[in-house]
């Protein structure tokens, strides 16, 4: 199996797994907020950003450092996965504390103090997950990683229904996320002892301490982009109270779901990446180049999709009491095509060992979004963080392309984005004017935005060779 093809291998394997459970996890949401409504559906969105916020204490950037060191020397994989999951326990303990103190700090009533600390519970679940995660990604098996997260989708899904057919409240759902992430844990947990066997339990306060240190770049980028992620859930809920947290969160939830499509390729890509920074930085080049090129083709009809039917998709997914987040969507739905190039771009840049600027970068975006939302939140609630997200990725995008130019490659964005911005305009006038049914529409959009681009010639004989070897089709 050549590069390209294990690329795709992975990348199709997560993809068909991310479907699975987010489609899953779309049911999930939706009966969530129908059941709710917007008040308690925000503060259980509170509670999972103020969660998301917490849990990035328990890792520090480890199974960062773990993926692209294990994909390097698969013999340190038994020495990692021991030090980090030790670590992971002693730092998770702390962190409990910790929050406690800190909700009831910020006066929270008791119930909501329960609700937030078993979400938080849960979180720190996935945070062992994850780390597995990251080490199956290392080694490039990919489908122990989507088993466990059509599981966990599954879980959370069927958890939900039991909870509306019994008629409990937010209270049982938070109830059913500390399940769901402590099955998913100890599944993927014995996914790795059948593959691999128990290492040795030994814990190297040396080479803990190391990679402490090493990871440190990573850790600081996963708290900054992390805040600067979750913050405004946080800030929204303090400074103008959880029903406007309910309108952003029912069309920012639309947008995470959105970031399994980046999040897949660059999953596949980053142990790759890592490997070609040492062996072979004209490939890595190329890599940098397609991947650019393709994901701006997938996001831009994407945004231009979800811009003119965002009425539509509100009101069919969360109902008629949650159209006010409409404008949140159609604002929020332009930070994707940013998104998508960010996800990639972060990737590369620890792959190339720029962890520290990307640090650097990620900070000011973080520090950006903080100062903004204080002056807009308060002027125009949900609406502004909306805005302020947008320009956040923006800054984040304009900063790793021009360093990414001078350190790896410097594409030539203008020859690269026009065919896609022709393509997606000539498919909003067709939505815009065409007046049929929802599912047709946009499948016929989406085939005439495909035609578009193949009539300007927006794939070249490299794509073609690329789909070649993917499908297994060797050229004579």
């Amino acid at each position: 199996m050549n590069v390209v093809q294990k690329i795709a291998k992975n990348t199709i394997l997560l993809f068909i797994s991310q479907i699975v459970t987010y489609f899953l996890a779309f049911i999930s949401f939706t009966y969530m907020a129908r059941y709710l409504g917007v008040e308690k559906f925000g503060i259980l969105f509170f509670a999972i950003s103020f969660a998301g916020i917490l849990i990035i204490f328990t890792d520090l950037g480890l199974s960062t450092l773990m993926t692209r060191e294990v994909a390097r020397d698969k013999s340190l994989m038994g020495k990692y996965i021991t030090n980090i999951v030790i670590l992971k326990l002693f730092l998770v303990t702390i962190t409990s504390f910790f929050s406690i103190g800190l909700l009831y700090y910020l006066n929270y009533d008791e119930k909501s103090i329960l609700i937030i600390f078993l979400i938080i519970l849960a979180y720190f679940f996935n945070s062992f997950s994850t780390t597995f995660y990251y080490l199956f990604q290392a080694v490039e098996s990919m489908e122990y990683q989507s088993i466990a997260q059509i599981l966990n989708a599954l879980l959370l899904l069927i958890g939900v229904f039991l909870v509306i057919y019994l008629k409990l409240d937010i209270l049982g759902i938070a109830v059913v996320y500390v399940i769901t992430g402590a099955f998913t844990t100890l599944y993927i947990v014995s996914m790795y002892l059948k593959k691999f066997s128990l290492p040795e339990i030994s814990f190297n306060f040396d080479f803990s301490k190391s990679i402490i240190l090493t990871a440190l770049p990573f850790s600081l980028t996963l708290i900054f982009s992390t805040i600067a992620f979750r913050i405004d859930t946080v800030m929204l809920s303090l400074m103008v109270g959880n029903v406007a947290v309910g309108f952003y969160t029912a069309s920012y939830r639309i947008i995470e779901v959105l970031m399994f499509i980046p999040g897949v390729f660059t999953a596949a890509i980053y142990p790759v990446a890592s490997n070609f920074y040492i062996s072979s930085h004209d490939s890595l080049k190329i890599i940098y180049g397609k991947s650019f090129e393709y994901l701006i083709m997938l996001s831009i009809p994407i945004a231009v999709i979800v811009t003119l039917l965002a009425n539509e998709i509100i009101l069919f997914i969360y109902g008629v009491q949650f159209s006010e987040a409409v404008i949140a969507l159609q604002i929020l739905i332009w930070a994707i095509p940013f998104i998508f190039l960010n996800y990639i771009f972060s990737t590369l840049m620890i792959s190339i060992n720029k962890q520290n600027l990307a640090l650097k970068i990620v900070f000011i975006s973080m520090s950006l979004n903080i100062a903004l939302n204080l002056i807009f939140i308060p002027l125009f609630g949900y609406v502004g963080s909306s805005i302020i997200t947008v320009i956040t990725e923006l800054t984040d995008f304009t900063l790793y392309f021009y360093f990414l130019g001078r350190y790896l490659y410097k594409i030539e964005i203008e020859k690269v984005i026009i065919k896609p911005i022709i393509a997606g305009f000539t498919m909003g006038l067709f939505i815009y004017y065409v007046d049929i049914p929802l599912i047709l529409l946009v499948c016929v959009a989406i085939i005439l935005y495909l035609i578009v681009l193949t009539v300007l010639k927006a794939f070249s004989k490299d794509d073609f060779d690329i789909l070649k070897q993917i499908i297994g089709i060797r050229g004579k």
